[in-house]
């Protein structure tokens, strides 16, 4: 069995460790000159077992965790509370506590590398490095609105991924089909919509300016974020690598998962075995 086998193997053995769907998928540990832990954290609409195919190169780089942020674990359990950044900022911060390997490297695309770089701001001793896949800090005057009628348009269940990507593509229709429970949403449309809402009311600039660990920003050719928004965030914090992919889509860790990987790696591989302070 080579090596990538035994990742896969050792991938879908993941110990479940907690409510929030988060698993253990094992990984060079600490002593091994790894990090503590590799925190997954998905987009909006995603989840944590749309990662399936990014954890496996990973485990040779650190104890690798994902999770069900609050309102992706099932359509039974919404909360419509509290969705604001600042409660999904705390819920990962808590895992993070959770989890207890000292400060983690945060991997989050779209909604998760938001989530991700404001928890480095807000708790900088819980996080050791942070990789921002497609996201920016300023949708000020951007509306859901025009998302309705696409979500209208979807069907109470996807009967199979063959459907799912009949209507969403390849890329997107197997990440959808991933995260959805037996083809059906893991979640409330309308309050994934007033999530992405808030973004077009706010701007996160002062929480990417606080961020004070490595950083590495990946945006998509075919980006949904404001146009030279991440190079910006790139050019206010020097060291910060970052890297454009052209021809790539939002989903840009699968759509273009060689790059993907040898970014994430060759970031990755500038700190395994230093020490973290």
């Amino acid at each position: 069995m080579n090596s990538d086998e035994t990742d896969a193997v050792a991938t879908s053995d993941a110990v479940a460790t907690a409510d929030v769907g988060l698993l253990d998928h094992g990984g060079r540990d600490i002593d091994e000159g790894g990090f503590g832990a590799i925190v997954l954290v998905h987009g909006l609409m995603g989840r944590g077992r749309t990662w399936r195919r990014q954890v496996p190169w990973l485990r040779r780089y650190g104890r690798v965790f994902t999770f069900d942020a609050a309102n992706h674990q099932g359509a039974g359990a919404v909360d419509r509370s509290d969705i604001s950044t600042e409660r999904f900022v705390t819920d990962l911060a808590e895992i993070i506590t959770w989890i207890d390997r000292g400060p983690a490297v945060l991997i989050g695309h779209s909604m998760g590398g938001l989530h991700s770089w404001c928890t480095a701001a807000a708790y900088p001793e819980l996080v050791s490095a942070v990789v921002v896949e497609d996201m920016a800090p300023d949708f000020r005057g951007r509306t859901t609105g025009t998302w309705t009628p696409w979500f209208e348009s979807w069907p109470d269940r996807f009967p199979d991924l063959e459907s799912a990507v009949e209507m969403f593509g390849a890329v997107a229709g197997r990440y959808f089909y991933e995260a959805f429970d037996d083809g059906r949403l893991h979640g409330s449309i309308p309050v994934w919509a007033d999530i992405a809402e808030e973004w077009g009311s706010r701007a996160f600039w002062g929480q990417w300016d606080a961020v004070a660990v490595p950083t590495l920003l990946l945006e998509a050719g075919y980006s949904v974020t404001p146009v030279g928004q991440m190079a910006e965030m790139a050019r206010r914090k020097p060291g910060s690598p970052y890297l454009r992919v052209d021809g790539a889509g939002h989903l840009l860790h699968d759509d273009a998962p060689g790059v993907f990987r040898g970014a994430v790696e060759a970031f990755l591989s500038e700190f395994v075995g230093r020490p973290v302070h």
